[in-house]
């Protein structure tokens, strides 16, 4: 009944057709305008257009539709390179001009801190800093992983699902990866189609290539293909077929750069794309790139910024708020493969990394020990457990209290849902002169400062990082010192 009365009150129904100018956008790109009062969010228009569009959800006071025209373009729009973005759906905002692009971004980390943060619009605007943009905004991606299936003549595809569907929008050359994706996608296809290999069917489970996922060594040049296969032989493996399938493997070793390459076995019905059973059938199990001046090995499963020119950017703005004189004592509390740990390492006394992930431990110690970084230490658990056993074992060394041992900076660059709870108290314990807070999700980031704030720190300075252009996302690092 309550359905049917929003639509019962609903100002506008849908299938209406409408001229509305687009006057404001939305934190996932899509364009707002307002018909006396009423909003509209509108996919794919751009902030200036006016344009005519079609309700295809209505409310009470606002809906969302299609855009079915544009009748007079914005100063801000522009042509698409991608000749399915709109498709597609994984660039939400090519259709919009790159400065504008740095611009709604700026404001969408400034809008997050004010509204969901509840800081002062002016106190925002003085500790922020411009938005660090790209100079070549195109091929940054250094990974990609296409999900294959079959379009609806029953031909095999690969490609990114459209938004909110698991419906497979064709596209090899994505424009914002690299150019070696397309030779590699072909090369699989065509073998597939040659050999009678069915794509995987997430209906009926049935079906063996699941997904493909690619990486290169922006730096090295090295190329790793890992397929995602819904498969056991006898022994319990996929190596089998594959081994079976040597005419594969000796066409993508011709690629240049082609380095590693691998079978990841995912037989569960689910959306998690990697299996964590890992076998490599050519090559190396890994590939090597350089980052930030260090070298870093990095696996299939591995955590690795996806756009190393912006990450390096990234990274040294996060040694900036840092303020390293090489005698501090810093905590990694998110570390990965030690890709932050170890950057600031080279200007800290001490640094520490913590990771959930054992693999991703092992990976960050072979990192250490490749770059000659003896100040490096690695703990595989929560850093809310972690922590606190560490300065207790310390502190009864020293003879001393917990209170006289403490971190100079602790670092933060979790994932897009932010700091757990219980790591964030666990911070606010330690009581670092600095926390530097890198973030994915500026909602999520807003909500952390807001707590941080509140436990005793001051946040002073906010940088917003174009790691994703022509998309929606946004990376921000932000300096807290403790007041």
């Amino acid at each position: 009944m309550a359905n049917k009365k929003n639509q019962e009150d609903a100002r506008f129904e849908k299938g209406d057709l409408l001229t509305v100018e687009i006057t404001d956008i939305g934190t996932d790109g899509e364009g707002i305008g307002k018909i006396d009062g009423y909003t509209l969010f509108i996919k794919d228009a751009v902030i200036g257009d006016t344009v005519s569009v079609k309700i295809m959800k209505a409310k009470k006071n606002y809906a969302y539709a299609h855009l079915e025209k544009v009748i007079d373009p914005s100063e801000f729009r522009t042509e698409p390179k991608c000749p399915i973005a709109r498709q597609c759906g994984g660039c939400q905002i090519q259709n919009m001009t790159y400065e504008k692009q740095l611009a709604f971004k700026q404001n969408k980390v400034r809008n997050n801190i004010v509204r969901l943060g509840g800081f002062d619009e002016n106190f925002v605007d003085s500790v922020m800093e411009p938005i660090i943009g790209m100079d070549e905004p195109w091929r940054y991606r250094n990974k990609a992983q296409f999900p294959i299936g079959k379009d609806k003549n029953g031909k095999i595809v690969a490609g990114f699902y459209a938004g909110r569907t698991h419906s497979i929008i064709p596209v090899t050359d994505c424009l914002i990866g690299t150019s070696e994706n397309k030779d590699i996608l072909d090369i699989i296809i065509s073998h597939m189609e040659k050999n009678k290999v069915e794509p995987y069917d997430e209906v009926s489970g049935k079906g063996l290539v699941r997904h493909v996922l690619i990486r290169k060594g922006f730096t090295s040049g090295q190329i790793m293909v890992c397929l995602v296969l819904n498969y056991r032989g006898k022994k319990g493996t996929g190596i089998e077929f594959i081994k079976e399938q040597g005419k594969l493997t000796q066409a993508l070793s011709k690629i240049d750069g082609m380095t590693s390459i691998s079978v990841s076995i995912n037989t569960d019905k689910t959306n998690v794309i990697m299996g964590t059973e890992i076998h490599t059938i050519w090559g190396k199990d890994t590939i090597s790139d350089t980052l930030c001046g260090l070298e870093f090995d990095i696996s299939p499963l591995s955590f690795y910024q996806v756009n190393p020119v912006q990450c390096e950017k990234l990274y040294g703005q996060a040694i900036e708020y840092a303020q390293l004189t090489g005698k501090e004592t810093v905590w990694d509390l998110y570390c990965g493969i030690g890709t932050i740990t170890l950057s600031m390492a080279r200007t800290a006394g001490k640094v520490h990394g913590v990771e959930i992930i054992p693999d991703a431990i092992e990976d960050a110690k072979k990192n250490a020990k490749r770059n000659n970084l003896d100040n490096a230490e690695f703990y595989c658990g929560k850093a809310e457990e972690v922590l606190p056993e560490f300065y207790k074992r310390e502190s009864e060394k020293a003879g001393a209290d917990n209170s006289a041992l403490h971190p100079d900076v602790i670092v933060v660059d979790p994932p897009r849902k932010g700091c757990d709870s219980a790591c964030l108290e666990t911070m606010l314990k330690m009581s670092p002169e600095r926390i530097v807070y890198v973030s994915c999700d500026s909602a999520t980031l807003a909500r952390d400062l807001r707590i941080l704030v509140d436990g005793g720190y001051e946040l002073k300075a906010v940088r917003p990082c174009d790691m994703f252009s022509h998309t929606v996302h946004v990376e921000t690092v932000c300096q807290l010192v403790k007041r």
